[in-house]
């Protein structure tokens, strides 16, 4: 397994992580066995970063997890999020203030099983508290010997700066792919500045980049897909003629469009580490494959030429999670 250091000082991780998400919620039917089967043998294969986060169907997912790494926790370097609220009377909003993020402390310990969390992120900026105490609380909580790193996840430049100068964050995990490269232009830069480690999420954008998904009627009802953008009649149209270039790209290369997709971000930079999320041991081995590609300075212009910034047709998310981003 290939290696990556998280940041400038941070630890050093499998090249490729692993995002739990879709295990229990928002793609398809949840199937525990086989999820806890693909953690298994991601261990067994080298991959030791797991990411999962509070709001994943309500806590279910983290239970999912702590039950699979239980006598497996110091193998793996784990991940978790809060900041959207998803219970109560504030249901749907993110929220950053000093005792939400203690007691969300306490109830993740809880539900993975653990006495630590390796890396604690808020999850959505709290524009109506300031970041330096949602910081300085998550500071407390390292103090504490209860988190080791800090985080944030779709946070902007201006939102990062003024974090790591209360307390030095370790990542920012923000939607990264051939199809979502908003973050080059500062974000990105913003990190390598401050030695902040990229973790990119949906690296594989949502199942798009992997070519299979042909008729958008196969996702099920409940599928979280239906509400994006990009997924929607029109766009997915539009959108699916970007594929031209990488699929013929990976037939030429004897792999999968998913293989090519994973190659390109993970040539973005050592500093760099995407976390494609799957629920099966299969896509968890071929994802994992991934790290042995390296693309041709030609090839990587096809794909450049091919998915320019701001060519996908529709924005990543619905306009109410839209406007959490970049904050």
């Amino acid at each position: 397994m290939r290696h990556r250091r998280l940041g400038a000082n941070g630890p050093q991780l499998s090249a490729l992580g692993l995002g739990c998400m879709g295990m229990s919620t928002s793609y398809g039917s949840p199937d525990d066995a086989e999820s806890i089967a693909t953690i298994h043998r991601a261990i067994d294969l080298g991959l030791n970063f797991i990411d999962t986060a509070d709001v994943y169907a309500a806590g279910i997912n983290e239970k999912l997890v702590g039950k699979a790494l239980a006598g497996k926790r110091d193998q793996v370097f784990l991940a978790t999020k809060f900041g959207n609220v998803w219970a109560g009377p504030d249901e749907g909003s993110v929220c950053g203030r000093p005792d939400y993020i203690r007691r969300c402390c306490d109830e993740s310990l809880q539900r993975l099983g653990t006495d630590h969390i390796d890396l604690y992120y808020q999850h959505r900026v709290d524009v109506g508290t300031p970041i330096e105490d949602t910081v300085g609380a998550m500071a407390e909580l390292v103090s504490a010997g209860k988190v080791r790193h800090l985080g944030l996840s779709e946070a902007g430049a201006a939102t990062l700066r003024r974090a790591h100068a209360t307390h030095p964050i370790a990542a920012l995990q923000s939607e990264y792919s051939l199809w979502s490269r908003d973050h080059e232009a500062e974000t990105i830069p913003t990190c390598r500045e401050l030695g902040i480690g990229f973790v990119a999420y949906s690296p594989l954008g949502r199942g798009f980049l992997t070519g299979t998904i042909s008729d958008l009627d196969r996702l099920a009802d409940t599928d979280r897909r239906r509400q994006h953008p990009r997924f929607q009649a029109d766009n997915f149209a539009r959108n699916a003629e970007l594929l031209t270039a990488l699929t013929t790209l990976a037939e030429g290369k004897g792999c999968t469009p998913a293989q090519i997709a994973l190659a390109w971000v993970l040539g973005r930079g050592d500093d760099i580490i995407p976390i494609p999320g799957t629920k099966r041991r299969s896509y968890l081995e071929q994802n994992l494959a991934a790290t042995e590609i390296t693309l041709t300075s030609d090839e990587n212009a096809t794909l450049a030429a091919a998915f320019p910034p701001g060519a996908a047709a529709g924005a990543r998310y619905p306009d109410t999670a839209m406007r959490n981003l970049g904050l």
